[in-house]
C-alpha cells in the first residue's frame, strides 16, 4: 500500500514514521469501510499527486499576471487552466479558483455584496442550511441581520411561498439558496423571479450538488444566480476547497474581496488540483457517474424505507438521502455511533422540525458520491440498507463485528487507490 504515496513515502517513513503510519491507517480505514458521508468523496490519484506537488512551495499572492511576487510564471498557467475549465465547464462568465474553502468562498460573497448590519435571507440550518447561512453561532449571524425560510410541513419542500413573503417583507439585499441536508432540486427561476421583484443579489451556495450539475445530472444555478460559491470537493470529486462563479459585472468585486478581502496567497497545488479535477469532470464518463450517483442515492433511500425508516421529503432528486429514524427507536447520535462500529461511516443529522437537540437528532444523512466511485450500482445500496438497518438495531458488540466482516468483504469487491 505504501507504494500508493509515491517514492517519497519511504523517505517520511523513515524522518517521520509516526506520520507515515497515520497515512497508511487512513489509507486502509478507506478502502475497508463504507464511505456515507455525503460531504466526502474520493479524488482521483491525478489529483492527490498534484496537491503533494512543489506548486505547494510558491507563494502567489493576487492573480494570473498580476502577482505581488517574482517567479510566478508557472503557477500563472495552473489558475489560468482551472478558471478557463470553470468558466467552460458551468458556461459562467466569471471564476475564482482560489478560495481554500466552501465557507471562504461564502465569506467572500459576503464580504463582495454586503456590508454589517444588512439583511439576508437563506435557509434555516434546522431545515437544510448551513452554517455560514445566518446560524447564530457563526460569523453570518453575528454579523448579519439574517431572516430564515424552511421547508413545509405537509411535503418538507422548499416553502417558496414564505420565502417570497419574507423577502417582501424584509428587503433583504441577498437571498441565499442552497444546502447541506435538503435531498430535493432547488427552483432557481423562482428564486431568480422574486430576486428581482425585490432587488436582491440571487446568491447560491451549491457546495453540495455542484458536481451534479457539472455532470449535467441536474439543472444549473448558473444562468439564473449573480454569483454561485461552492466546494470542489464531495461530489466534484477535487481537491478540498472552493470556488467562485459569477456575472461578468461582479467579476471585479468577486476577485477583491477574495483578495486582498479575506485571504493572503491562493494555495497553489489545491488550485492546480481543481484544474485536474474540471477537466476530468469535463468527460462523458464523469456525467455517467454524477448520473449514477443520483441513481444509487434513490435506491438507497426506497432500500432504507423498505426497512422501516423514512425519506425525508419522499425520497432524493440528489446525491443524499435524509432519513427520519423514530421508528428504529434509536436516535441519530446512536445509529451514527452504532454503525461506526459497524464499519459504515455516515452522519447523524437533523431533520425538519426535528423534536431532538442538534446534537442527539432524529436522523441520519446518508450520499452515495464515494460507494459510485467505487463502482457501486443499485444491488450494493441494496445490502447496503439491509447493513445499515442490522446495525442500528443491535448495541451488541459481536453483532457489530460480524456486520464489519460484511462491510469487509463488500468494499474489498470495489478497491480503492491500488498500487
Amino acid at each position: 500500500m505504501s507504494t500508493f504515496y509515491g517514492p517519497d513515502f519511504e523517505a517520511l517513513t523513515a524522518q517521520d514514521p509516526e506520520i507515515a503510519a497515520v497515512l497508511l491507517s487512513e489509507l486502509k480505514r478507506q478502502q475497508t469501510n463504507l464511505q456515507l458521508i455525503a460531504s466526502e468523496n474520493f479524488t482521483s490519484p491525478a489529483v492527490l499527486a498534484t496537491m503533494g506537488s512543489t506548486l505547494s512551495n510558491k507563494y502567489a499572492e493576487g492573480y494570473p499576471g498580476k502577482r505581488y511576487y517574482g517567479g510566478c510564471e508557472e503557477v500563472d498557467k495552473a489558475e489560468s487552466l482551472a478558471i478557463e475549465r470553470a468558466k467552460s465547464l458551468f458556461g459562467a462568465e466569471h471564476a475564482n479558483v482560489q478560495p481554500h474553502s466552501g465557507a471562504s468562498a461564502n465569506i467572500a460573497v459576503y464580504q463582495a455584496f454586503t456590508k454589517p448590519g444588512d439583511t439576508i435571507l437563506a435557509m434555516s440550518l434546522p431545515h437544510g442550511g448551513h452554517l455560514t447561512h445566518g446560524s447564530a453561532v457563526n460569523f453570518s449571524g453575528k454579523w448579519f441581520n439574517v431572516e430564515s425560510y424552511g421547508v413545509r410541513a405537509d411535503n418538507e419542500l422548499i416553502d417558496y411561498d414564505e420565502l417570497r413573503e419574507k423577502a417582501v417583507a424584509t428587503k433583504p439585499k441577498m437571498i441565499c439558496s442552497g444546502a447541506t441536508a435538503y435531498p430535493s432540486l432547488i427552483d432557481f427561476e423562482k428564486i431568480r423571479a422574486i430576486c428581482d421583484e425585490v432587488g436582491a443579489i440571487m446568491w447560491v451556495d451549491a457546495a453540495h450538488f455542484i458536481g451534479l450539475v457539472a455532470g449535467k445530472a441536474i439543472p444549473s444555478p448558473v444562468p439564473y444566480a449573480d454569483v454561485v460559491s461552492f466546494t470542489t470537493h464531495k461530489v466534484l470529486r477535487g481537491p478540498r476547497g472552493g470556488m467562485i462563479l459569477a456575472k461578468a459585472e461582479h467579476g471585479a468585486a468577486i476577485d477583491k474581496a477574495v483578495f486582498p478581502g479575506i485571504q493572503g496567497g491562493p494555495i497553489m497545488s489545491a488550485v492546480a488540483g481543481k484544474a485536474v479535477a474540471l477537466a476530468e469532470c469535463a468527460t462523458l464518463g464523469y456525467q455517467k457517474y454524477a448520473k449514477d450517483v443520483i441513481v444509487n442515492a434513490q435506491a438507497l433511500a426506497a432500500s432504507l424505507e423498505a426497512e422501516g425508516m423514512r425519506a425525508v421529503s419522499g425520497g432524493t432528486q440528489t446525491h443524499l438521502a435524509l432519513m427520519d429514524i423514530r421508528s428504529t427507536g434509536v436516535t441519530g447520535k446512536v445509529a451514527d455511533e452504532r454503525c461506526g462500529q459497524a464499519g459504515i461511516v455516515m452522519n447523524k443529522n437533523s431533520i425538519p422540525n426535528d423534536p431532538e437537540k442538534p446534537g442527539i437528532t432524529s436522523g441520519i444523512r446518508v450520499g452515495t458520491p464515494a460507494t459510485t466511485t467505487q463502482g457501486m450500482g443499485v444491488p450494493e445500496m441494496k445490502q447496503i440498507a439491509t447493513l445499515i438497518s442490522r446495525a442500528i438495531a443491535s448495541d451488541e458488540p459481536s453483532v457489530h463485528a460480524q456486520i464489519k466482516t460484511e462491510v469487509h468483504a463488500l468494499t474489498a469487491r470495489f478497491p480503492i487507490y491500488q498500487a
